[in-house]
């Protein structure tokens, strides 16, 4: 996969800088945001129980998703998953891997190509981890119910800060070919060498598809966690709604809200409210280059954006993004 863009900030901010996305790059100029190669050999009980992924990446996200790494930036920065899994013979098929993988809290990916926007929301960048390393379990019990359980270092982190360790319990419900509710859970303690104050993290996102074309997506996060050395509580929360309808097979809108709550500033720096609208239109050229044309608006209750060098309680964007992807199991 490959995946650029250009970016314009209606601001000018100083320096050039578009706060509160999670991957963007210096505004008003062309940006790599990812190059990806991902190798996959799933596990199945009819060939191999035994399987790996392993999926490389370069680019601003890449620089993004491992900046707040431990074990520092240049460690496995450009190894954005790299796990093996193994397919236990229990029931239906008890499925455990190990190793580097994404975190499952969340309605939004790292790779834009299935997301349904262009930029990351408020929520994947501030109320949720990127990646954990360490284990996890997944049972299906059938077709509508689902359990996870994982064993992790923590946050972002593929060398731990302190001895403890983050777990975590996952729930998945399809009550419907047209309705999916995941539910994650993960506490454990984050902060560098201190395994008193444990960081919690409530995840749901709820996916309803009434046709063929309209679909849905809720998600709700909360967080809670103490700084460090003052036992003081802080918590974070937030929402988020989609609405994604496809014109036909080549063109398609996608709308997104946010409301993010960072009631003390543990977050993003700053006790305050943001909220943000993106609108998007999506081309699909051909059958591997989408293209994405993108208006954003980001304000908050302080002045924490830019306009040149003052302050602004606001910000408005365009970006224009092109992602060729392809793979080799393809036939046609």
């Amino acid at each position: 996969m490959v995946d650029g863009y250009y970016s314009y900030n209606f601001n000018h901010p100083q320096g050039q800088v578009t706060p509160y996305r999670a991957f963007s790059g210096p505004s008003d100029q062309f940006s790599l945001n990812m190059i990806e190669l991902i190798l996959d050999r799933p596990a199945e009980a009819e060939n191999s129980r035994l399987g790996y992924r392993l999926a490389f990446g370069y680019g601003n996200a890449m620089n993004a998703v491992n900046a707040s790494d431990p074990a520092g930036l240049g460690f496995a920065q450009y190894l954005k998953e790299g796990y093996v899994t193994y397919l236990a013979p229990v029931g239906n098929g008890l499925q455990m891997d190990f190793g580097k993988f994404v975190t499952p809290h969340g309605a939004e990916v790292i790779e834009t190509r299935d997301n349904w926007n262009y930029t990351r929301g408020l929520l994947f960048t501030y109320a949720i981890p990127f990646y954990h390393f360490g284990a996890r379990a997944k049972y299906s019990v059938n077709d509508k119910f689902s359990l996870t359980g994982f064993l992790v270092n923590g946050w972002n982190s593929v060398i731990d800060n302190n001895s403890g360790k983050t777990y975590g319990v996952g729930f998945g419900w399809n009550p419907s070919k047209k309705v999916s509710i995941i539910q994650n859970y993960m506490a454990g303690p984050e902060q560098a060498n201190f395994n008193s104050n444990w960081r919690n993290l409530l995840d749901t996102v709820v996916t309803i598809s009434p046709t063929s074309r309209l679909s849905l997506i809720f998600n709700y996060d909360y967080g809670h966690d103490s700084i460090a050395g003052l036992n003081t509580p802080v918590y974070w929360t937030g929402i988020a709604g989609y609405i994604r309808y496809a014109l036909n097979d080549r063109y398609a809108l996608a709308t997104r809200y946010e409301y993010y709550n960072d009631h003390n500033g543990f977050t993003t720096g700053t006790p305050q409210h943001l909220q943000e609208f993106t609108g998007t239109f999506e081309h699909t050229l051909a059958k591997r280059l989408v293209t994405r044309l993108e208006f954003r608006r980001d304000y908050s209750n302080r002045p924490t954006f830019l306009k040149g060098s003052a302050p602004a309680m606001g910000q408005n964007s365009l970006a224009a993004g092109m992602v060729y992807s392809f793979d080799t199991k393809e036939t046609d």
